[in-house]
Protein backbone atom coordinates (compact mmCIF):
# COMPACT_ATOMS: atom_id res chain seq x y z
CA UNK A 1 0.00 0.00 0.00
CA UNK A 2 1.35 3.44 -0.87
CA UNK A 3 2.56 5.52 2.05
CA UNK A 4 0.79 8.55 0.60
CA UNK A 5 -2.53 7.02 1.67
CA UNK A 6 -1.53 7.29 5.32
CA UNK A 7 -1.97 10.92 6.31
CA UNK A 8 -1.07 10.46 9.96
CA UNK A 9 -0.09 13.30 12.30
CA UNK A 10 3.54 14.46 12.18
CA UNK A 11 4.58 17.53 14.18
CA UNK A 12 7.89 19.42 13.98
CA UNK A 13 10.24 19.20 16.97
CA UNK A 14 9.84 22.92 17.73
CA UNK A 15 6.06 22.63 17.85
CA UNK A 16 6.29 19.43 19.88
CA UNK A 17 8.41 21.18 22.49
CA UNK A 18 5.93 24.04 22.70
CA UNK A 19 2.97 21.67 23.08
CA UNK A 20 4.64 19.45 25.68
CA UNK A 21 5.99 22.35 27.75
CA UNK A 22 2.48 23.85 27.71
CA UNK A 23 1.02 20.58 29.00
CA UNK A 24 3.68 20.44 31.72
CA UNK A 25 2.81 23.99 32.79
CA UNK A 26 -0.81 22.93 33.17
CA UNK A 27 0.28 20.07 35.45
CA UNK A 28 2.43 22.38 37.54
CA UNK A 29 -0.44 24.87 37.78
CA UNK A 30 -2.70 22.03 38.96
CA UNK A 31 -5.37 22.66 36.34
CA UNK A 32 -8.47 20.67 37.29
CA UNK A 33 -8.72 17.10 35.95
CA UNK A 34 -12.17 17.80 34.50
CA UNK A 35 -10.88 20.73 32.45
CA UNK A 36 -7.93 18.70 31.17
CA UNK A 37 -10.12 15.74 30.28
CA UNK A 38 -12.42 18.03 28.30
CA UNK A 39 -9.51 19.71 26.50
CA UNK A 40 -7.74 16.46 25.63
CA UNK A 41 -10.81 14.57 24.45
CA UNK A 42 -11.81 17.55 22.30
CA UNK A 43 -8.32 17.63 20.83
CA UNK A 44 -8.41 13.91 20.05
CA UNK A 45 -11.86 14.20 18.51
CA UNK A 46 -11.09 17.26 16.38
CA UNK A 47 -7.54 16.45 15.24
CA UNK A 48 -7.23 14.41 12.09
CA UNK A 49 -4.36 12.00 11.63
CA UNK A 50 -4.24 10.55 15.16
CA UNK A 51 -4.66 6.80 14.85
CA UNK A 52 -3.88 5.61 18.39
CA UNK A 53 -3.33 6.72 21.96
CA UNK A 54 -0.57 4.90 23.84
CA UNK A 55 -1.61 4.44 27.49
CA UNK A 56 1.29 3.72 29.87
CA UNK A 57 1.47 2.30 33.37
CA UNK A 58 4.21 0.70 35.46
CA UNK A 59 4.21 -2.56 37.35
CA UNK A 60 5.48 -3.10 40.89
CA UNK A 61 9.11 -3.39 39.77
CA UNK A 62 8.91 -0.27 37.61
CA UNK A 63 8.69 -1.76 34.12
CA UNK A 64 6.77 0.44 31.70
CA UNK A 65 3.80 -1.21 29.98
CA UNK A 66 2.16 0.34 26.93
CA UNK A 67 -1.26 -0.34 25.44
CA UNK A 68 -2.30 1.28 22.16
CA UNK A 69 -5.97 2.21 22.00
CA UNK A 70 -7.75 3.29 18.85
CA UNK A 71 -8.49 7.01 19.23
CA UNK A 72 -12.22 6.74 18.70
CA UNK A 73 -12.52 3.79 21.04
CA UNK A 74 -10.55 5.57 23.79
CA UNK A 75 -12.62 8.74 23.63
CA UNK A 76 -15.81 6.67 23.88
CA UNK A 77 -14.61 4.15 26.48
CA UNK A 78 -12.08 6.04 28.65
CA UNK A 79 -14.11 5.23 31.78
CA UNK A 80 -14.15 1.50 31.08
CA UNK A 81 -10.60 0.44 30.19
CA UNK A 82 -9.57 -2.95 31.55
CA UNK A 83 -6.58 -5.27 31.21
CA UNK A 84 -5.42 -8.66 32.47
CA UNK A 85 -3.47 -8.00 35.66
CA UNK A 86 -2.38 -11.63 35.97
CA UNK A 87 -0.20 -11.14 32.89
CA UNK A 88 1.79 -8.45 34.72
CA UNK A 89 4.49 -9.79 37.02
CA UNK A 90 3.73 -8.81 40.61
CA UNK A 91 0.16 -7.69 39.97
CA UNK A 92 -3.04 -9.71 40.51
CA UNK A 93 -3.35 -13.48 40.71
CA UNK A 94 -4.97 -15.45 37.89
CA UNK A 95 -8.19 -15.92 39.84
CA UNK A 96 -8.60 -12.14 40.29
CA UNK A 97 -7.01 -10.97 37.08
CA UNK A 98 -9.12 -8.09 35.78
CA UNK A 99 -7.87 -4.60 36.59
CA UNK A 100 -8.92 -1.18 35.34
CA UNK A 101 -7.03 1.81 33.92
CA UNK A 102 -7.90 5.42 34.67
CA UNK A 103 -6.47 8.01 32.28
CA UNK A 104 -4.39 10.78 33.88
CA UNK A 105 -5.21 13.46 31.30
CA UNK A 106 -2.64 15.82 32.82
CA UNK A 107 0.18 13.44 31.82
CA UNK A 108 -0.35 13.84 28.08
CA UNK A 109 2.54 13.86 25.57
CA UNK A 110 2.86 14.58 21.87
CA UNK A 111 5.40 12.20 20.32
CA UNK A 112 8.10 12.68 17.66
CA UNK A 113 6.81 10.78 14.63
CA UNK A 114 10.26 9.69 13.45
CA UNK A 115 10.93 7.86 16.73
CA UNK A 116 7.50 6.63 17.85
CA UNK A 117 5.69 6.34 14.50
CA UNK A 118 3.30 8.95 13.04
CA UNK A 119 -0.21 9.43 14.36
CA UNK A 120 0.36 8.61 18.02
CA UNK A 121 0.11 10.49 21.31
CA UNK A 122 0.90 9.14 24.78
CA UNK A 123 -0.78 9.43 28.16
CA UNK A 124 -0.13 7.85 31.55
CA UNK A 125 -2.74 5.83 33.35
CA UNK A 126 -3.37 4.78 36.94
CA UNK A 127 -4.25 1.20 37.85
CA UNK A 128 -7.52 0.55 39.69
CA UNK A 129 -9.20 -2.44 41.29
CA UNK A 130 -12.29 -3.93 39.65
CA UNK A 131 -14.47 -1.71 41.86
CA UNK A 132 -12.59 1.45 40.84
CA UNK A 133 -10.55 1.82 44.04
CA UNK A 134 -6.78 2.53 43.75
CA UNK A 135 -4.72 -0.63 43.22
CA UNK A 136 -2.26 -1.08 46.09
CA UNK A 137 0.64 -2.12 43.82
CA UNK A 138 0.38 1.01 41.64
CA UNK A 139 3.21 3.14 43.00
CA UNK A 140 2.51 6.01 40.60
CA UNK A 141 -0.85 6.67 42.23
CA UNK A 142 0.77 6.34 45.66
CA UNK A 143 3.34 9.01 44.80
CA UNK A 144 0.77 11.30 43.20
CA UNK A 145 -1.60 11.06 46.18
CA UNK A 146 1.19 11.72 48.69
CA UNK A 147 2.49 14.81 46.92
CA UNK A 148 -1.06 16.12 46.47
CA UNK A 149 -1.67 15.64 50.17
CA UNK A 150 1.50 17.57 51.03
CA UNK A 151 0.38 20.42 48.79
CA UNK A 152 -3.24 20.50 49.92
CA UNK A 153 -2.55 20.19 53.66
CA UNK A 154 0.78 21.98 54.06
CA UNK A 155 1.32 24.00 50.88
CA UNK A 156 4.45 21.99 50.07
CA UNK A 157 5.72 21.14 46.59
CA UNK A 158 8.08 18.17 46.27
CA UNK A 159 10.69 18.86 43.59
CA UNK A 160 13.09 16.37 42.04
CA UNK A 161 15.74 16.20 39.33
CA UNK A 162 17.38 12.93 38.35
CA UNK A 163 20.79 12.31 36.79
CA UNK A 164 20.26 9.05 34.91
CA UNK A 165 23.30 7.21 33.59
CA UNK A 166 23.32 4.44 31.01
CA UNK A 167 25.75 2.63 28.73
CA UNK A 168 25.29 1.98 25.01
CA UNK A 169 26.30 -1.46 23.70
CA UNK A 170 26.71 -2.74 20.18
CA UNK A 171 23.81 -4.64 18.65
CA UNK A 172 20.13 -4.85 19.46
CA UNK A 173 18.93 -6.90 22.45
CA UNK A 174 22.44 -7.08 23.91
CA UNK A 175 21.04 -7.72 27.39
CA UNK A 176 18.70 -10.52 26.30
CA UNK A 177 21.51 -12.30 24.41
CA UNK A 178 24.08 -11.93 27.20
CA UNK A 179 23.45 -15.46 28.46
CA UNK A 180 24.58 -16.75 25.04
CA UNK A 181 27.37 -14.27 24.23
CA UNK A 182 28.66 -13.86 27.81
CA UNK A 183 29.85 -10.34 26.98
CA UNK A 184 28.87 -6.76 26.19
CA UNK A 185 30.63 -4.78 23.48
CA UNK A 186 30.89 -1.00 23.90
CA UNK A 187 29.98 1.10 20.89
CA UNK A 188 33.10 3.13 21.70
CA UNK A 189 35.67 3.28 24.45
CA UNK A 190 35.38 7.05 24.78
CA UNK A 191 34.07 8.74 27.90
CA UNK A 192 34.61 12.17 29.40
CA UNK A 193 36.65 14.33 26.96
CA UNK A 194 37.34 11.39 24.62
CA UNK A 195 34.20 11.25 22.47
CA UNK A 196 34.42 13.09 19.17
CA UNK A 197 31.39 15.03 17.87
CA UNK A 198 30.68 12.47 15.15
CA UNK A 199 31.34 9.19 16.98
CA UNK A 200 28.52 6.68 17.67
CA UNK A 201 28.15 7.65 21.34
CA UNK A 202 27.78 11.33 20.56
CA UNK A 203 25.34 10.55 17.75
CA UNK A 204 23.19 8.55 20.15
CA UNK A 205 23.28 11.28 22.82
CA UNK A 206 22.42 14.03 20.33
CA UNK A 207 19.40 12.14 18.99
CA UNK A 208 18.06 11.12 22.40
CA UNK A 209 18.48 14.64 23.79
CA UNK A 210 16.61 16.11 20.81
CA UNK A 211 13.68 13.80 21.54
CA UNK A 212 13.72 14.69 25.24
CA UNK A 213 13.64 18.41 24.48
CA UNK A 214 10.75 17.87 22.07
CA UNK A 215 8.85 16.07 24.83
CA UNK A 216 9.21 18.97 27.26
CA UNK A 217 12.00 17.73 29.52
CA UNK A 218 13.57 21.23 29.68
CA UNK A 219 17.07 19.85 29.10
CA UNK A 220 20.09 21.56 30.62
CA UNK A 221 23.12 19.58 29.41
CA UNK A 222 24.09 16.21 27.96
CA UNK A 223 27.45 14.49 27.82
CA UNK A 224 29.41 11.24 27.83
CA UNK A 225 30.18 9.95 31.31
CA UNK A 226 33.31 8.41 32.85
CA UNK A 227 32.88 4.78 31.74
CA UNK A 228 33.28 3.70 28.12
CA UNK A 229 30.15 4.41 26.01
CA UNK A 230 28.41 5.85 29.08
CA UNK A 231 25.99 8.77 28.81
CA UNK A 232 23.99 11.18 30.93
CA UNK A 233 21.41 13.78 29.87
CA UNK A 234 20.37 16.28 32.53
CA UNK A 235 17.14 18.23 32.64
CA UNK A 236 15.57 20.76 34.97
CA UNK A 237 13.94 19.94 38.29
CA UNK A 238 10.18 19.59 38.41
CA UNK A 239 7.34 18.29 40.59
CA UNK A 240 7.89 14.73 41.78
CA UNK A 241 5.21 12.85 39.81
CA UNK A 242 6.21 14.62 36.60
CA UNK A 243 9.83 13.79 37.44
CA UNK A 244 9.02 10.10 37.90
CA UNK A 245 7.13 10.04 34.58
CA UNK A 246 10.18 11.60 32.94
CA UNK A 247 12.43 8.86 34.33
CA UNK A 248 10.22 6.24 32.69
CA UNK A 249 10.13 8.21 29.44
CA UNK A 250 13.89 8.91 29.53
CA UNK A 251 14.64 5.20 29.55
CA UNK A 252 12.00 4.49 26.90
CA UNK A 253 13.40 7.22 24.63
CA UNK A 254 16.98 6.02 25.04
CA UNK A 255 16.07 2.40 24.35
CA UNK A 256 14.00 3.32 21.30
CA UNK A 257 16.68 5.62 19.85
CA UNK A 258 19.38 3.01 20.45
CA UNK A 259 17.26 0.30 18.81
CA UNK A 260 16.80 2.44 15.70
CA UNK A 261 20.58 2.90 15.58
CA UNK A 262 21.23 -0.85 15.92
CA UNK A 263 22.41 -0.52 19.53
CA UNK A 264 21.21 -1.28 23.07
CA UNK A 265 20.84 1.40 25.76
CA UNK A 266 21.39 -0.39 29.07
CA UNK A 267 20.45 0.85 32.53
CA UNK A 268 21.90 -2.10 34.39
CA UNK A 269 23.66 -0.67 37.46
CA UNK A 270 26.95 -2.50 36.81
CA UNK A 271 26.91 -4.32 33.45
CA UNK A 272 30.71 -4.48 33.18
CA UNK A 273 33.17 -4.97 36.02
CA UNK A 274 36.28 -2.83 36.11
CA UNK A 275 34.56 0.39 34.99
CA UNK A 276 32.15 2.81 36.66
CA UNK A 277 28.55 1.65 36.91
CA UNK A 278 25.30 3.47 36.20
CA UNK A 279 23.66 5.55 38.90
CA UNK A 280 20.59 7.73 39.15
CA UNK A 281 21.57 10.50 41.52
CA UNK A 282 18.31 11.98 42.77
CA UNK A 283 18.20 15.65 43.76
CA UNK A 284 15.33 16.70 46.00
CA UNK A 285 14.08 19.92 47.55
CA UNK A 286 10.83 21.11 49.08
CA UNK A 287 9.15 24.35 48.09
CA UNK A 288 6.50 26.41 49.86
CA UNK A 289 5.04 29.14 47.72
CA UNK A 290 8.03 30.73 46.01
CA UNK A 291 10.47 29.73 48.75
CA UNK A 292 12.87 26.79 48.85
CA UNK A 293 12.55 25.65 52.47
CA UNK A 294 15.72 23.58 52.19
CA UNK A 295 17.79 26.79 52.03
CA UNK A 296 19.06 28.77 55.01
CA UNK A 297 21.65 31.51 54.71
CA UNK A 298 24.33 30.71 57.26
CA UNK A 299 22.98 27.21 57.84
CA UNK A 300 25.29 24.20 57.84
CA UNK A 301 26.28 23.71 54.18
CA UNK A 302 23.58 26.28 53.34
CA UNK A 303 20.76 23.96 54.41
CA UNK A 304 17.88 24.63 56.80
CA UNK A 305 17.05 22.54 59.85
CA UNK A 306 14.15 21.08 57.82
CA UNK A 307 16.56 19.91 55.14
CA UNK A 308 18.93 18.33 57.65
CA UNK A 309 16.07 16.50 59.35
CA UNK A 310 15.03 15.27 55.89
CA UNK A 311 18.57 13.91 55.38
CA UNK A 312 18.74 12.35 58.84
CA UNK A 313 15.43 10.53 58.37
CA UNK A 314 16.72 8.99 55.13
CA UNK A 315 19.95 7.93 56.85
CA UNK A 316 17.97 6.49 59.79
CA UNK A 317 15.97 4.26 57.45
CA UNK A 318 18.69 3.59 54.88
CA UNK A 319 18.84 -0.19 55.42
CA UNK A 320 15.05 -0.52 55.17
CA UNK A 321 15.01 1.52 51.93
CA UNK A 322 18.00 -0.19 50.34
CA UNK A 323 16.06 -2.84 48.37
CA UNK A 324 13.81 -0.16 46.89
CA UNK A 325 16.74 1.98 45.77
CA UNK A 326 18.88 -1.00 44.70
CA UNK A 327 16.33 -3.45 43.39
CA UNK A 328 18.40 -6.02 41.47
CA UNK A 329 21.17 -8.52 42.09
CA UNK A 330 23.37 -6.51 39.74
CA UNK A 331 22.80 -3.27 41.69
CA UNK A 332 25.00 -4.48 44.55
CA UNK A 333 28.02 -4.63 42.27
CA UNK A 334 27.69 -0.86 41.93
CA UNK A 335 28.07 -0.44 45.69
CA UNK A 336 31.77 -1.22 45.22
CA UNK A 337 33.96 1.33 47.05
CA UNK A 338 36.61 1.25 44.29
CA UNK A 339 34.40 3.20 41.86
CA UNK A 340 33.05 6.16 43.86
CA UNK A 341 30.41 3.85 45.30
CA UNK A 342 27.83 5.65 47.47
CA UNK A 343 27.64 2.84 50.03
CA UNK A 344 28.31 4.75 53.26
CA UNK A 345 25.24 5.66 55.32
CA UNK A 346 26.31 9.24 55.85
CA UNK A 347 25.93 12.72 54.36
CA UNK A 348 28.77 14.86 53.06
CA UNK A 349 29.31 17.86 50.77
CA UNK A 350 32.46 16.34 49.27
CA UNK A 351 32.76 12.59 49.98
CA UNK A 352 31.25 10.84 46.95
CA UNK A 353 31.19 7.59 48.86
CA UNK A 354 28.35 9.00 50.96
CA UNK A 355 24.79 7.87 50.42
CA UNK A 356 23.67 11.51 50.53
CA UNK A 357 25.65 14.43 49.12
CA UNK A 358 25.03 18.12 49.82
CA UNK A 359 25.73 20.02 46.59
CA UNK A 360 26.67 23.69 46.58
CA UNK A 361 23.46 25.70 46.30
CA UNK A 362 21.73 29.01 46.84
CA UNK A 363 18.18 30.06 47.73
CA UNK A 364 16.95 28.61 44.43
CA UNK A 365 19.14 25.52 44.03
CA UNK A 366 19.70 24.28 47.62
CA UNK A 367 18.94 20.57 47.61
CA UNK A 368 20.07 17.16 48.77
CA UNK A 369 21.32 14.44 46.45
CA UNK A 370 20.67 10.76 47.15
CA UNK A 371 23.50 8.94 45.36
CA UNK A 372 22.85 5.32 46.30
CA UNK A 373 19.86 4.90 43.97
CA UNK A 374 20.34 2.80 40.83
CA UNK A 375 18.67 3.56 37.46
CA UNK A 376 16.71 0.30 37.48
CA UNK A 377 14.71 1.24 40.60
CA UNK A 378 10.96 1.72 40.28
CA UNK A 379 10.98 5.54 40.01
CA UNK A 380 7.56 5.96 41.61
CA UNK A 381 8.28 3.67 44.55
CA UNK A 382 11.73 5.20 45.06
CA UNK A 383 10.54 8.82 45.03
CA UNK A 384 7.48 8.04 47.15
CA UNK A 385 9.50 6.30 49.87
CA UNK A 386 12.32 8.87 49.84
CA UNK A 387 9.96 11.86 50.07
CA UNK A 388 7.66 10.28 52.64
CA UNK A 389 10.63 9.17 54.72
CA UNK A 390 12.36 12.55 54.50
CA UNK A 391 9.23 14.42 55.55
CA UNK A 392 7.58 12.01 57.98
CA UNK A 393 9.86 9.04 58.72
CA UNK A 394 11.31 8.06 62.11
CA UNK A 395 14.53 9.80 63.15
CA UNK A 396 17.42 8.41 65.20
CA UNK A 397 19.45 10.82 67.27
CA UNK A 398 23.13 10.91 66.39
CA UNK A 399 22.63 9.14 63.08
CA UNK A 400 25.15 11.42 61.34
CA UNK A 401 27.88 10.28 63.73
CA UNK A 402 27.60 6.63 62.71
CA UNK A 403 29.65 4.99 59.95
CA UNK A 404 27.42 2.18 58.76
CA UNK A 405 27.59 0.60 55.30
CA UNK A 406 24.82 -0.44 52.91
CA UNK A 407 24.46 -4.19 52.16
CA UNK A 408 26.78 -5.69 49.55
CA UNK A 409 24.25 -8.25 48.31
CA UNK A 410 20.53 -8.38 47.61
CA UNK A 411 19.82 -11.19 50.08
CA UNK A 412 20.72 -8.97 53.05
CA UNK A 413 18.69 -6.13 51.57
CA UNK A 414 15.63 -8.39 51.17
CA UNK A 415 15.97 -9.47 54.81
CA UNK A 416 16.08 -5.86 56.01
CA UNK A 417 13.12 -4.96 53.80
CA UNK A 418 10.96 -7.86 54.99
CA UNK A 419 11.75 -7.17 58.64
CA UNK A 420 11.02 -3.44 58.54
CA UNK A 421 7.91 -2.31 60.39
CA UNK A 422 8.37 1.13 58.88
CA UNK A 423 8.28 -0.16 55.30
CA UNK A 424 5.20 -2.26 56.10
CA UNK A 425 3.50 0.87 57.44
CA UNK A 426 4.14 3.03 54.36
CA UNK A 427 3.72 0.38 51.65
CA UNK A 428 1.32 -2.09 53.21
CA UNK A 429 1.97 -5.73 54.09
CA UNK A 430 0.60 -7.03 50.78
CA UNK A 431 2.95 -4.86 48.70
CA UNK A 432 5.92 -5.77 50.91
CA UNK A 433 5.19 -9.47 50.47
CA UNK A 434 4.71 -9.21 46.69
CA UNK A 435 7.80 -7.08 46.14
CA UNK A 436 10.07 -9.13 48.40
CA UNK A 437 8.88 -12.38 46.81
CA UNK A 438 9.66 -11.02 43.33
CA UNK A 439 13.16 -10.07 44.39
CA UNK A 440 13.70 -13.35 46.22
CA UNK A 441 12.89 -15.44 43.14
CA UNK A 442 15.60 -13.60 41.21
CA UNK A 443 18.07 -13.69 44.10
CA UNK A 444 17.63 -17.46 44.33
CA UNK A 445 18.80 -17.76 40.71
CA UNK A 446 22.08 -16.00 41.48
CA UNK A 447 24.90 -16.81 43.93
CA UNK A 448 24.92 -14.82 47.16
CA UNK A 449 28.60 -14.00 46.71
CA UNK A 450 28.84 -11.82 43.62
CA UNK A 451 32.53 -12.46 42.97
CA UNK A 452 34.47 -10.51 40.34
CA UNK A 453 32.75 -11.87 37.22
CA UNK A 454 29.30 -10.88 35.99
CA UNK A 455 27.06 -13.96 36.19
CA UNK A 456 24.67 -14.57 33.26
CA UNK A 457 21.77 -15.04 35.67
CA UNK A 458 22.00 -11.55 37.15
CA UNK A 459 21.55 -10.16 33.62
CA UNK A 460 19.13 -12.73 32.17
CA UNK A 461 16.75 -12.61 35.14
CA UNK A 462 17.00 -8.86 35.73
CA UNK A 463 13.51 -7.34 35.93
CA UNK A 464 14.15 -4.98 32.99
CA UNK A 465 15.65 -7.72 30.81
CA UNK A 466 13.86 -11.04 31.26
CA UNK A 467 10.91 -12.19 29.21
CA UNK A 468 8.88 -15.39 29.42
CA UNK A 469 11.33 -17.18 27.16
CA UNK A 470 14.41 -16.16 29.17
CA UNK A 471 12.73 -16.77 32.52
CA UNK A 472 12.04 -20.38 31.58
CA UNK A 473 15.67 -21.02 30.58
CA UNK A 474 16.73 -22.01 34.08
Amino acid sequence: MSGSLREFLEISYDELEELNLGAKEQRLARVSPDQLREERTRYLTDTRGIKAVTVCFTDLEGRLHMLDYDKKFLVKSADNLTFDGSSVRGFSAQVESDLRLAIDWSAFYWLPADIFSPGKVLVFGDVLERDGMPYSSDMRARLMNFTKQQYDQHGLTCNVANEIEGIVFQGRHAEQTYADTDRFEFISTGGYYHSLPGDPLRGFIDTAAEVQRAMGFANEKDHPEVAPAQFEMNYSYTEATIGADQIALYKLICRQVAYRLGMTASFLPKPVTGVNGNGMHTNMSIGKGKSNIFFKAGGEEGLSDTAWQFVERILTNALDLCLILNSSVNAYRRLDPHFEAPNQIMASPIDRGSMVRIPIGNEHSARIEVRSIAPDANPYMALYTLLKTGLEGPLSEGIRDRKDILPDNIQDAIEAFRGSRYIADILGADVVEKYADLKQTVADRSPRKLGTLIKPGEIQFHHEVFNQFLWNRF
